[in-house]
């Protein structure tokens, strides 16, 4: 492959400011690589797809169909987004070799995505290939992550010095790497994936809302075989969140938790799902007696253990969903 096609996807949810920003830099760094830009408005309602529509063609972005802006129809959230734009496809009807992901609120710098895709092309056991991101002040993110599981279960809930030591190997966010790397899965804010990789294992599981998606994507594609790998080489500016509010929001939202636990049953099973909410649970009372005793400010969110045991407790008594997926239904009022 000399001359790889690359489908960019922009999922715009009432971000429209936003997200003609990053396909404004989304199509500088296609500059000199075939393919095209999609941007799938979620139903926004707000008159973002009409925005976009219009600010395209009066920018002349619409010649030779190098972005296109599509209306999804529903809110089915960030993979539901991605998928429509999949779908979609190049304006030429050919089928592209990678898929680029990029968030409405991510901006990439010039080479980011050629970056990305010189490394696919040279990797062939390579599903995925992720960029270094900072914030719009200059602070990396980190976006280089191991699958979560029971142990993660209880190092994020204990989040105390000695417990986080004894187990830094299955602490989900790992420590930025220095330089390219295998990692279990890596953030979708900029994510390039490999045709392949979607023929063999699928796209996003359109049960999660948001959160979660990438990683139970990345775990499919690892069992059949499948790497990604951690990229700093591209880079991208992320402010983060500007759609769903997660950083501002006093409580956990409940798409959050529909979507954790989805992931663990569907994934590991019942059995491993309830051990895992066993585990946070024993680690956040390990917490509160540390706080308690050093007098330290509490680092959960606000309610989160109540949160998350309730949660639970209405999987088991059939009152939210049935484990085949997240409750439809109790993510209405949470993604308005």
């Amino acid at each position: 492959m000399t001359d790889p096609a690359i489908l960019t996807i922009i999922v715009n949810w009432r971000t429209p400011g936003m997200t003609l920003k990053a396909a404004e830099l989304a199509l500088r760094a296609m500059k000199g690589l075939r393919g095209g830009i999609v941007i799938v408005d979620n139903n926004s309602g707000d008159g973002s797809f009409e925005h976009l529509s219009r600010a395209v063609a009066e920018r002349g972005w619409d010649a030779e169909a190098r972005v296109r802006v599509v209306q999804s129809g529903r809110n089915g959230g960030f993979g539901a987004g991605v998928n429509f734009g999949i779908r979609t496809g190049l304006a030429s009807g050919e089928e592209p070799d990678f898929y680029y992901l990029l968030n409405s609120d991510a901006f990439p710098e010039r080479d980011a995505i050629r970056v990305l895709c010189d490394f696919l092309l040279a990797t062939p056991e390579a599903g995925f290939a992720g960029s270094f991101v900072r914030g719009a002040d200059g602070e990396p993110h980190r976006t280089a992550f191991r699958f979560p599981s029971i142990a993660s279960e209880f190092e994020n809930g204990a989040m105390t010095g000695a417990i986080s030591r004894m187990l830094e190997r299955s602490v989900v966010a790992m420590p930025i790497p220095q330089g390219r790397g295998r990692v279990d899965w890596t953030a979708g804010a900029s994510l390039m994936i490999r045709r392949e990789v979607l023929d063999q294992v699928g796209t996003f599981d359109e049960a999660y809302f948001l959160y979660f998606e990438e990683t139970d994507l990345c775990l499919r594609a690892a069992r059949a075989g499948w790497s990604c790998y951690y990229v700093p080489e591209s880079r991208v500016v992320h402010v983060g969140s500007v759609s769903t509010g997660l950083k501002s929001a006093e409580r956990t939202p409940q798409y959050w938790f529909d979507s954790r636990l989805y992931y663990f049953i569907k994934n590991h099973g019942r059995l491993y799902a309830t051990a895992a909410t066993l585990a946070w649970i024993a680690g956040a009372g390990i917490w509160t007696v540390n706080r308690t005793l050093t007098r330290k400010p509490d680092r959960h969110r606000k309610g989160h253990m109540a949160d998350l045991v309730s949660h639970a407790l209405r999987q088991v008594i059939g009152r939210r969903g049935d484990g085949r997926g997240p409750a439809r239904g109790a993510l209405v009022e949470d993604r308005k």
